[in-house]
């Protein structure tokens, strides 16, 4: 237990544990936020101090439940000036922000980064995945914004943290500072501390007025492109799509990232009587419309699709038959470069309803796509596209 005169040596740990941690994290953070990614190497670097600040930031959750935990059945020595009411009050009020901040940052990054695939995994063993945080971009923009916002409330209650420790150390030259030091504290004998509801109530409006502000200001949606995606026409088809689904999927740094494109259009012809040509099909796909986890907003730039510049990619194919199955045979164009495809696919006929499946395995580079990224360990070479419809004759 802890002491009329100072605290309990696992109190004492776990303070200077936790600020240990916290002053790894918080710089850590920025620096990797500012760190180029243009070339392999720069991309390795910031990849590798991200994975460092997440893996930390789980850390500190956990040590955080457990000092919260530890702290609850603990009693501490009380203020060595209670008659300094509005001080007390401010005191009690940041170290209640303080430790729910250690909960809620780290946490919220979690979850902003398990809702969402690629880049920096954490190096923890359990995995990347959160049971209970489904995978939405959505999902991760909200807790990408609260977890800026909840980050600098916590960074300013450490400042105020600090200040009011060096105050009681060189203004009031009391024992503040050294009852939390290890050692013998030399402190006076002070009341027990005395647990009142208001700091909390404080601690918990603070914030909520930051998850407000998070809301008010625009910061909930920072996994959105910024790049806004090119509207298609209509098309006129013989076969019209009903639904479908144009996804991707990349290796980097080892993991899977998928995503996949919200608008598109096929105009599609077809006859299933038995011919060398039984039709053709053209594709368009706004290139601005793709979701790909956390690097949506890197996929579009310069070196990887080039949305401004190319706003869209054209499959154009005739399709033929391909023993039991089908075979469109054609070209893909993709930031203005043409290249040969050729991709099996399935096929369901039920009437005039008709459901395709099909995979095809493009490479990046044949497209100038990632051209700075020559290192297939960092960004993967193959790109998995995967595509599923379902079209009505005659809709």
């Amino acid at each position: 237990m802890s002491k009329s005169t100072s605290y309990h040596i696992v109190t004492k740990s776990f303070h200077w544990l936790t600020a240990l941690l916290i002053l790894a994290i918080i710089p850590l953070g920025m620096i990797a936020n500012d760190l180029p990614f243009e070339t392999d190497a720069e991309l390795a670097r910031k990849a590798w101090v991200f994975s460092i600040h997440k893996t930390l930031g789980v850390t500190v959750f956990f040590v955080a439940l457990l000092r919260i935990l530890w702290a609850v059945t603990q009693a501490k020595p009380g203020p060595l000036h209670p008659n300094r009411k509005a001080e007390t009050f401010l005191a009690e009020v940041i170290h209640w922000v303080l430790y729910i901040s250690l909960v809620a940052v780290p946490l919220t990054g979690w979850i902003e980064h398990a809702a969402t695939s690629g880049f920096a995994p954490i190096w923890w063993p359990f995995g990347q995945s959160l049971f209970f945080v489904p995978q939405s971009n959505a999902v991760a923009g909200v807790f990408a914004g609260l977890h800026w916002m909840f980050g600098k409330l916590m960074i300013a209650s450490i400042l105020l943290h600090i200040a009011g420790a060096l105050k009681h150390q060189f203004v009031d030259r009391d024992a503040t500072l050294r009852r939390m030091w290890f050692g013998r504290a030399n402190a006076p004998v002070v009341a027990p501390h005395v647990t009142h509801f208001g700091p909390r109530v404080a601690a918990l409006a603070a914030f909520a007025l930051a998850g407000f502000a998070a809301f008010a200001f625009g910061f909930l949606d920072r996994h959105e492109t910024t790049v806004a995606a090119t509207a298609l026409d209509a098309v006129a088809s013989e076969w019209v799509v009903q639904d479908g689904e144009i996804a991707i999927t990349v290796a980097q740094f080892g993991s899977d990232v998928s995503g996949s494109f919200a608008d598109w259009t096929s105009e599609i012809s077809f006859d299933p009587a038995p011919a060398d040509i039984m039709g053709d099909v053209t594709t368009v796909i706004s290139i601005g419309s793709l979701t790909l986890g956390s690097v949506t907003s890197e996929a579009m730039g310069a070196d990887y699709f080039d949305a401004e510049t190319f706003p869209t990619a054209t499959f154009t194919a005739q399709i033929k038959p391909d023993g039991d199955s089908y075979i469109a045979d054609g070209s893909v164009t993709i930031k203005g470069v043409t290249v040969p495809v050729q991709m099996p696919f399935d096929l369901i006929l039920d009437g005039d309803t008709a459901q395709m499946t099909g995979t095809v395995t493009l490479e990046r580079l044949a497209f100038n796509v990632g051209e700075s990224q020559t290192s297939a360990a960092n960004l993967g070479f193959d790109v998995i596209v995967n595509i599923s419809l379902t079209a009505q004759r005659g809709a």
